[in-house]
């Protein structure tokens, strides 16, 4: 056994990178809503980017450590202390058996993620480990985590090893210790108002001049009626030039989608895989964690995007990556 869970918080779900390749048998692909914390945090403890994480929402868990492992939590500020004293986010964490990890609120952001060496162990569901609440298969018994529930890691990397080996040497007998270096995250918005870069949608141009204008220029609010599934705003009311009837097409995490009331809805992680709703947007995939992380009251605007450059975003955020984990390598004595 390596932790057990004290108290589960709001919702906390074991997820990865989710679940391809089924979606034209209605299952959605799923996984964790900021896919960019969950790759660093695994990064910061020497997993495969795509190893199961916890992702934990708003308020998360105590759990109680029942053997020494390394961990790391990224993502939003929820406040983590272990046995009552803070601990820091973004890089990785040495922790002894017997200590308590805690969380409080979300300060900041929505969602934090917590990597442990060699990644959750649990069943391997269509390829992946990403729990799916609606249809309740996948992660621990297909639901949140409660109460009792006990977790084990998978076997952990030579590099967790070393690193952990550091760490536990640092620490001299104390219930935690961590890297003096860390991965500096700067994308949860801390101003009222996130950007969010837009591809124009399928049927862009169906909508009035004046609602394309107001998507652009005027800004929108998370209404509390949000969930995994998608992000329900509140602004401006987007109106057709005359009624479409479409045919059900293909959907993706980042498709805006504007029902007759007039006012989007962003799908999400947990999405249906098909939809009928004029599309007049895509969320650009760079900036999908920037949504992840956005509270209901909380707004954004939107601003536009070529597929072009939205690409070359996503690689150049790709390429950064890459020389992080290159960097910690040479830090840690890898290399």
């Amino acid at each position: 056994m390596s932790i057990e869970v004290v108290s589960p918080g709001l919702c906390t779900t074991v997820q990865d990178r989710g679940r391809y390749g089924y979606q034209r048998h209605g299952v959605n692909v799923g996984g964790a809503m900021d896919t960019l914390a969950l790759q660093m945090a695994n990064m910061l403890v020497g997993n495969h980017r795509d190893e199961a994480v916890l992702e934990l929402t708003m308020k998360g868990p105590t759990l109680l450590f029942q053997k020494d492992m390394l961990v790391a939590i990224c993502g939003g500020d929820l406040s983590p202390t272990i046995n009552k004293n803070p601990i820091k986010s973004n890089r990785a964490v040495w922790v002894k058996s017997g200590s308590m990890l805690q969380f409080g609120h979300a300060k900041q952001g929505c969602r934090a993620y917590l990597a442990v060496a060699g990644g959750w162990d649990v069943p391997i569901v269509m390829g992946s480990r990403s729990t799916n609440l609606r249809a309740g298969f996948g992660g621990l018994a297909g639901r949140m985590l409660q109460a009792g529930d006990r977790l084990e890691h998978n076997p952990q990397s030579s590099f967790s090893l070393y690193l952990a080996k550091q760490l536990e040497q640092k620490a001299r007998g104390a219930a935690f210790s961590n890297t003096n270096w860390f991965i500096p995250f700067g994308y949860v918005t801390k101003s009222r108002e996130a950007i969010v870069r837009v591809i124009r949608g399928d049927q862009f141009d169906d909508f009035t001049s004046e609602s394309r204008q107001s998507f652009f220029e005027q800004a929108f609010q998370v209404s509390p009626q949000s969930d995994r599934m998608g992000y329900r705003l509140t602004g401006p009311t987007l109106a057709l030039t005359s009624p479409l009837e479409l045919i059900s097409a293909a959907v993706t995490m980042g498709t805006i989608q504007v029902p007759p009331d007039g006012q989007p809805i962003i799908l999400m992680a947990d999405r249906q895989t098909i939809g009928g709703y004029p599309k007049i947007g895509y969320v650009a995939t760079v900036d999908l964690p920037i949504i992840a992380q956005l509270r209901p009251g909380e707004t954004m605007r939107f601003q536009e995007i070529s597929l072009h450059d939205a690409q070359r975003a996503l690689y150049e955020r790709e390429r950064t990556m890459n020389e992080i984990k290159l960097g910690m390598e040479l830090t840690v004595g890898r290399r």
